[in-house]
């Protein structure tokens, strides 16, 4: 039984009318008589009552005909669905992120893809970066927002940077950096810091590492967290201050102060990452996509910013 054989008795039995079911489907009625007969040979069951004044449907035919019809539109369903996922349309994305990096640009990102795709649905999944790395490399995600991969994280994985920013260090307001306008790398070194955990971002630590190289200083690393809500809940309990981006300051908001570091060339940065041999799918191109031009549109108007206050 071919899905051929059952679009041919959709079409009698709705039409009882061979001749004018021939002419819906393009076929010749010999033909069409004969692909419904064997239908019924195939099941063992008469369908059709068939007489010199027409044809109509036995009880056997008109239950049939309402599973086929239910059966031919799950068919044609599926092969929609199919089609709309290859063409980025249909399906689940798995995306890992890290919240405090991608703040500034994963939210509008979203909201444009869902817009663009909306029966594409998007599971966000909250990670350190090791999470995030190992989640790629086992295909549990297609994709990754997150800082660049560094040491061992890089084997296997593909990194694209979106964005970079200057640093800034987080303080509270009753740190007597409070009344600075800027914090050296010196100032800097001299100070406990709080930071994230080793373990899960060993990433961080080759960064700053790189940071204190100039000055031939080791940070001091007072307190390990293992997440941006964590860190900034030590920053303000006093226990250190922290190395923070600007869009830091969209997590934690008034409750910490933010402070120019100066003395580095080092930029903070974030991008999509994705294991090198995986397969990202035409929906997770098309979010890489529309990551691209939201990241580009964030940078454009720093660049404006940036040169409108050094008019004013």
């Amino acid at each position: 039984m071919e899905l051929r054989h059952l679009r041919y008795f959709l079409a009698v039995g709705e039409a009882l009318n061979f001749t004018k079911a021939a002419a819906q489907l393009r076929v010749a009625q010999p033909a069409l008589s004969r692909q419904v007969q064997d239908l019924e040979d195939e099941i063992g069951v008469d369908l059709l009552k068939r007489s010199p004044r027409g044809v109509t449907l036995t009880a056997e035919g008109k239950l049939f005909l309402e599973e086929v019809r239910e059966l031919l539109k799950r068919a044609d369903e599926s092969v929609e669905k199919v089609r709309a996922l290859a063409r980025g349309e249909y399906g689940e994305l798995h995306v890992g992120y890290a919240p405090s990096p991608t703040v500034e640009i994963l939210p509008p990102a979203l909201a444009a893809f869902q817009k663009a795709v909306p029966r594409v649905k998007v599971l966000l999944h909250d990670l350190s970066s090791d999470e995030l790395v190992t989640g790629l490399r086992d295909a549990s995600l297609e994709l990754a927002i997150m800082v660049p991969p560094a040491g061992d994280q890089t084997t296997g994985i593909q990194f694209e940077l979106l964005l970079s920013y200057p640093l800034c260090v987080a303080i509270t307001a009753a740190h007597p950096f409070a009344r600075l306008k800027s914090i050296t790398l010196e100032m800097l070194a001299a100070e406990p810091l709080v930071g994230l955990r080793r373990k899960d971002y060993p990433e961080y630590y080759h960064f700053i590492d790189r940071i204190f190289a100039p000055i031939h200083a080791k940070p001091r690393i007072a307190v390990e967290c293992d997440s941006a809500s964590s860190l900034i809940t030590e920053v303000e309990a006093g226990r250190g201050i922290s190395l923070a981006s600007p869009s830091f300051k969209l997590v934690a908001g008034k409750r910490l102060l933010y402070r120019t570091l100066t003395g580095t060339t080092e930029m903070g940065s974030v991008g999509i990452a994705r294991a090198t041999n995986g397969d990202v799918t035409p929906a997770g191109e098309k979010f890489c996509e529309i990551l691209r031009k939201i990241s580009a549109g964030a940078t454009a108007a720093k660049s404006k910013r940036e040169g409108l206050e050094r008019i004013s």
